[in-house]
């Protein structure tokens, strides 16, 4: 994976670099290691994006589209 693949998954998430770090829980000055070539994007990264990425779709696909009320549990 290389940066422009990062920031498109990023993109097509509707997440910015500091949503990234969060989820993944990575230092928020990682992508800009990343980006200004201190370190190589980890294989991981490519993964953890990828069934990201499909979540969202199944999600879309089967919840969104279906209109599944997916109310929160009773706390």
């Amino acid at each position: 994976m290389d940066m422009k693949d990062f920031e498109a998954a990023l993109a097509a998430l509707g997440w910015k670099g500091s949503d990234f770090c969060r989820m993944a829980g990575v230092h928020r000055n990682t992508p800009s290691r990343w980006r200004n070539g201190e370190t190589d994007i980890p294989a991981w990264v490519e993964k953890y994006l990828g069934i990201t990425l499909e979540i969202q779709r199944l999600h879309a696909a089967f919840v969104v589209a279906r209109g599944v009320d997916v109310a929160e549990p009773d706390a």
